[in-house]
């Protein structure tokens, strides 16, 4: 049996936040005497909040770790529908529920993070025949302590320092697990750090596998900059990335990859609704009255994430369909599938929907 010391090695060896709950999980129950472990994290879409089970562990075997890009928002349980969760989540301390007597079945619930934060909310549930001792108690929370601290520390890796948003380094990361297919069963080990990322013993390639890229580039920005200033064009992209925030869903990863380069990556079964998303996103820009500046547009491009494409060559596409956006006019969403299939560019991969 491994050792609290290579568990918290392992939960160091990380280069990846996506893993770390993943590693937590097994680390509590091979050093625990528990039969389950479950960490839940809240979403959220248009202000309605629901719990996702990321990961969920038993001790006989089985289990499974989730894509929060992946997930169907509406049949997640609400917040409201697990209230011992949303206890431990408001009190942010230890709830224990024995249900079968005070010497018997019990499950405890910690809070994931101790601090309050409005992006990342979440509980560790763990099911056991009878209540933890002291010292297992310690030693969970040594484990979530250095979890914390690691989330945190990659936390900041992967966000842009202005807008708080991911950067363009996360992407890959994101990007090569999108275009891969999960497979059934128990997950396997992570690899450690300088390995090539590996989540099972084999993977395929999935296609179509549903998953979008889009760009979105502030129209005309280098004028904004030099009229009004950078200090002004800063607060432009800060909130040009809150209509973002406040546009796509808390499970799209949202990019800044540089200057006034914007994008997002998504998961989603019609094209139809990428485009509604984009179209949503530049109009709430559009009408949106920025200080000191005024009026404020985006020109967007998307494209279907490929099973042999790479982050660089899935950029290049939307990139290509923002810069049609902007030759036509600007504050305009375009389709880099739909461009190709009125013959703008090369030959690629038919998709269903055409605009």
């Amino acid at each position: 049996m491994s050792t609290l010391i290579q568990h918290l090695l392992k939960l160091t060896d990380h280069r990846d936040r996506d893993l770390l709950e993943l590693t937590l999980s097994k680390a509590l129950l091979e050093l625990l005497p528990i039969q389950r472990i479950v960490i839940a994290r809240v979403l959220s879409q248009e202000g309605d909040k629901r719990w996702l089970d990321v990961v969920r562990l038993d001790a006989k075997g089985g289990g499974k770790l989730v894509d929060p890009l992946r997930v169907e928002f509406q049949t997640l349980v609400g917040l409201d529908d697990a209230p011992d969760r949303l206890t431990c989540l408001q009190r942010r301390e230890l709830v224990e529920i024995a249900w079968a007597g005070q010497d018997g079945p019990r499950i405890q619930l910690l809070p994931l993070f101790s601090d309050a934060r409005a992006d990342d909310e979440g509980v560790i549930e763990v099911h056991a025949e009878a209540a933890l001792s002291a010292d297992q108690l310690m030693a969970m929370e040594q484990l979530r302590h250095v979890y914390r601290n690691m989330y945190a520390l990659l936390e900041y890796s992967d966000r842009d320092a202005l807008t708080g948003l991911l950067n363009r380094k996360s992407l890959d990361e994101a990007f090569y697990s999108a275009v891969l297919e999960e497979l059934d069963g128990v997950i396997g080990e992570p690899k450690t750090a300088g390995q090539p990322k590996a989540l099972e013993p084999e993977r395929r390639h999935r296609v179509p596998a549903n998953y979008w890229l889009g760009s979105a580039i502030v129209d005309n920005f280098a004028l904004i900059n030099e009229q009004h200033g950078p200090l002004i064009a800063q607060e432009v992209l800060l909130l040009v990335a809150r209509a973002m925030n406040n546009t796509f869903r808390t499970y799209d990863r949202i990019y800044r990859f540089g200057r006034e380069h914007f994008g997002v990556l998504m998961h989603c079964p019609d094209e139809a609704l990428v485009l509604a998303a984009f179209e949503r996103f530049r109009a709430n820009v559009e009408k949106f009255n920025f200080p000191q500046v005024g009026r404020v547009t985006v020109s967007c491009g998307y494209t279907s994430v490929m099973a042999d494409d790479s982050p660089a060559s899935a950029l290049e596409k939307t990139q290509r369909a923002v810069d049609f956006a902007q030759l036509s006019g600007r504050n305009k969403v375009c389709s880099h599938l739909g461009l190709v299939r009125r013959g703008f560019f090369g030959a690629t991969a038919s998709a269903p929907v055409e605009y």
